[in-house]
């Protein structure tokens, strides 16, 4: 009798709390902020996970950034905003924290989704994924950008980069 392939665990809530949620969730997107200020992705780069760094250069989060950069759209407002999650941190069996939400503002609204996993003991990025746009009506975890995960629900150690709505293949593409 062959065995059927077990069904992958749902994500568990994870033991974070709300600073360190904040200080990951700032300190992300203003090294973004800065990156596309400096058009200097090195920063960014070099706060990722090992796996997020092994496929994205600087010079390549440079390319994925240029249509968010080109539109000029300051993210700094970030800092002082009180984010909206829309998906609570949560960790998958593989270690993924994932976390997802918008920074309510007018006339544009910052969505975001991240991904970290430990490294030496510290949350470091493994996927990202940026929009901005005007604030929607329906629920913003629809509209939310998500890192393009691997082939299951469950977010896999390879990186991600995403801006813009979710695309359904594994390749970082802008918004429009």
């Amino acid at each position: 009798m062959a065995n059927a392939a077990e069904p992958t665990p749902p994500p568990r809530p994870v033991a974070i709390d709300k600073n360190s949620v904040l200080i990951l969730i700032r300190t992300t997107l203003v090294a973004l902020q800065q990156a596309n200020q400096t058009g200097n992705y090195s920063v960014l780069y070099n706060i990722s996970a090992p796996g997020f760094q092994s496929v994205n250069s600087p010079e390549r989060l440079s390319q994925i950034f240029a249509n968010l950069r080109a539109k000029k759209f300051d993210l700094s407002g970030i800092v002082v905003l009180e984010p909206q999650l829309t998906v609570m941190p949560e960790t998958y069996s593989n270690g993924v924290m994932r976390m997802a939400g918008f920074f309510p503002s007018v006339p544009m609204q910052v969505y975001f989704e991240l991904q970290f996993i430990p490294v030496q003991g510290q949350w470091r990025l493994l996927g990202i994924g940026v929009n901005v746009g005007s604030p929607i009506s329906a629920a913003p975890s629809t509209e939310a950008p998500r890192p393009v995960p691997a082939q299951s629900a469950e977010p896999k150690a390879a990186p991600s980069v995403d801006i813009g709505k979710p695309k359904p293949s594994p390749t970082a593409s802008p918004s429009p």
